[in-house]
């Protein structure tokens, strides 16, 4: 490390985060290696959290951040050069200048931002299994419910859709069973109460269109910096487990979408979970595989994950290992537990001859912590007890007028703030019965059986747009004449040797269209 006091701002290869008898520098081009915050309450995680932040975003990186208690919210606005702002930076032989950083403010709710959304099929089935609390059965039975919608062609956008597929599958459970095996009507109730839940925590108003593009996430300002992406948390941690199955969601939608990378000169984006714990608590194995999984393969696309919790033990020993860059505030040991959060603190760290670890984590003041970063070809230096350097942007909240003028200056103002309601499973389904309906008094015939048929095998696009199914559907039905389907209906008689009841010459349609479709 350089020693330099001059050398105390950020480089294009570093950030500088504090300095104690040695600056302590993180460096971008291992930046993608992950990271851990932890620390008691009020010890300053926050700040170092700003800090981090700050200085990706002059590297050209983009940042997403959780915002739990508004905190964050002032790195949108102008520092303010107070005492003990001032002092700090003098200590550390830094000029401070006040600075402000180009931020885009997110909400689920769309109350003090713009909307998140996210469809149910881009969710999943394992995702909102663990959204849900469901059990292994309740579980089983809604991947039935997204493998029927798959094979029927039926999109699956909303609160309203799921549970129109719930309905379908319940209907059907009889011939449902013998396919994918047992369907209760008892289960699929409880599903529903469990959406009812979902419903009332918000859930309605995250999952629907327009569907999150996450290439929002990585943009630049026009000064080339990297933009803050604040996901406002205050009303979305009051349900914690809605909290933290949609940021593990966002996680792995990157995961899946952004190409291989390797190792770059500075990450592609930096994603910063807040309250970590929420994430692995109580987490069955096949979703604790799945954040294992995500967090050591997405350093290959360029995405730094930095968790921040209170406690290192609140994280799995499997996800802990591969968290390369640490910085640890205060703890306190009043408790057996708080002990063996100190002791396993302090393990984590690469030993510094000249410092006693767990001593130091007992005994760090507010802002100070003992910092670790990875050097060289990936190796941990050894721990450092820092000073945390002040933020140049604003400590605190900003007040709601401040942040309205920035969400109408927004550079995705006007794509996400108005929701769309496309034609997917409940409309097509409610169509579906009540095309049944008039079919059996006579009206619409068979044409009417395959175009709704075709229709709902190719669906809609999740745009909105007509899809070419019913582009088909609709051709036929106002095209054909009634002689051509007069004559259908006669070739299908002569085809089955005579006359035909309406429900069996349907299941023949179906079957033939079905065996077209799958070649």
């Amino acid at each position: 490390m350089a020693t330099s006091a001059t050398r105390t701002i950020d480089t294009d290869e570093t950030i500088f985060i504090g300095k104690g008898e040695q600056p302590a520098w993180l460096t971008l081009g291992l930046a993608n290696r992950h990271g851990l915050v932890t620390g008691a309450t009020g010890t300053g995680k926050t700040v170092s959290l700003q800090v981090m932040a700050e200085g990706f975003a002059r590297a050209g990186v983009p940042v997403f951040a959780a915002d739990i208690k508004g905190d964050l919210s002032g790195i949108s606005e102008m520092g303010e050069a107070k005492d003990f702002i001032l002092k700090r930076a003098a200590d550390m032989n830094l000029s401070f200048q006040p600075d402000r950083f180009s931020t885009v403010f997110w909400d689920v709710f769309g109350e003090q931002g713009h909307p998140v959304r996210a469809t149910v099929s881009e969710m999943g089935p394992l995702l909102l299994s663990r959204m849900m609390d469901l059990n292994d059965v309740q579980e089983g039975v809604l991947n039935i419910a997204f493998r029927v919608a798959d094979e029927q062609g039926l999109l699956l956008l909303d609160m309203k859709d799921l549970r129109a597929i719930l309905s379908f599958i319940a209907d059907h459970a009889a011939e449902l069973t013998t396919h994918y095996g047992n369907v209760s009507k008892q289960t699929v109730g409880t599903i529903q109460r469990q959406l009812l839940v979902l419903e009332n925590q918000g859930g309605d108003k995250f999952f629907g269109e327009p569907a999150l593009d996450l290439k929002d996430f990585l943009r630049t300002d026009r000064d080339g910096r990297g933009m803050v992406n604040v996901l406002v948390a205050d009303r979305l941690m009051q349900s914690p487990r809605l909290y933290a199955t949609f940021l593990l969601w966002m996680l792995s939608e990157l995961f899946e979408q952004l190409p291989e990378v390797g190792d770059p000169l500075k990450p592609k984006l930096v994603f910063f979970f807040d309250e970590a714990h929420l994430l692995f608590n109580d987490a069955p194995k096949p979703l604790m595989e799945k954040i294992e999984q995500v967090v050591r393969l997405v350093r290959s696309k360029g995405v730094g994950v930095y968790f921040v919790t209170q406690n290192p033990i609140d994280v799995p020993d499997k996800v802990l290992a591969q968290l390369g860059n640490r910085i640890q505030h205060a703890l306190r040991a009043f408790t057996p537990r708080d002990q063996k959060a100190v002791a396993a603190a302090a393990q984590t760290f690469r030993a510094n001859p000249k410092l006693d670890t767990a001593q130091a984590i007992m005994q760090l003041g507010k802002g100070e912590a003992l910092v670790s970063f990875l050097e060289g070809n990936g190796i941990p230096a050894m721990v450092e007890r820092v000073m945390i350097r002040p933020p140049t942007a604003r400590i605190g909240p900003i007040t709601p007028e401040e942040r309205k003028a920035i969400i109408d200056s927004s550079p995705v103002k006007g794509k996400y703030d108005t929701a769309i309601d496309s034609e997917s499973a409940y409309e097509v389904l409610q169509k579906r019965v009540s095309g049944t309906a008039v079919g059996g008094t006579g009206g619409g015939g068979i044409l009417g059986q395959i175009g709704a048929i075709v229709g709902t095998i190719f669906g809609t696009n999740t745009r909105g747009r007509m899809s070419t199914g019913q582009v088909i559907a609709r051709s036929v039905t106002r095209s054909v004449t009634n002689k051509v389907v007069g004559g259908v209906a006669a070739d299908l008689g002569k085809s089955v040797g005579g006359s035909i009841g309406g429900s069996v010459g349907r299941a023949i349609v179906r079957g033939a269209l079905g065996g077209l479709l799958r070649r």
